[in-house]
């Protein structure tokens, strides 16, 4: 797999983040299927359903998580990581914004970097990088030292849940 650098915007580092056509579309539906939800894709150009930032973001609304072949991959992974870590009762209500909770946002960083490595050819590694490169924030830095040192929380919330 080779980083997408086809955005008109040189230099910028979110610019090489790997993108969902770059893996497909077949495994992270399956990946999101082992979890209740349905992952929709959407024509190029079209707006993407449901997403809370707009642009190539992934979407959420119910049960299905919305994506285009632009979708960064760790956008997909986010958002369907919402919907993991919220009970299954409260899912159908979801569209758009799925918490107001920093628990459920930690947990839900967490878990899409857990996810990365059952989709081929992405990988913690490389999803960590990509977050990083998006412009994830973290208290400590960079994202694979808050997920390696200051994740406690969200590793207990999903062990507690069962997702990990």
């Amino acid at each position: 797999m080779h980083p997408d650098t086809s955005s008109p915007v040189s230099g910028d580092p979110a610019a090489s983040v790997m993108r969902v056509g770059q893996v497909g579309f077949d495994a992270p539906a399956a990946l999101l299927g082992r979890f209740g939800l349905q992952l929709q894709r959407v024509a190029p150009g079209e707006p993407i359903p449901g997403s809370f930032w707009g642009d190539e973001e992934a979407g959420i609304i119910g049960t299905i998580v919305y994506a285009r072949d632009d979708t960064p991959v760790h956008s997909l992974l986010h958002e369907a990581g919402h919907l993991i870590v919220l009970p299954p009762e409260r899912r159908p209500d979801v569209h758009t914004d799925a918490t107001d909770s920093i628990e459920e946002e930690d947990a839900t960083c967490y878990l899409q970097i857990v996810l990365a490595d059952e989709l081929p050819g992405v990988g913690r590694e490389r999803l960590m990088a990509d977050m990083d490169a998006w412009g994830y924030t973290f208290r400590l830095g960079s994202t694979r030292v808050w997920f390696e040192q200051d994740a406690d929380e969200a590793r207990r919330f999903l062990m507690q849940r069962g997702l990990l």
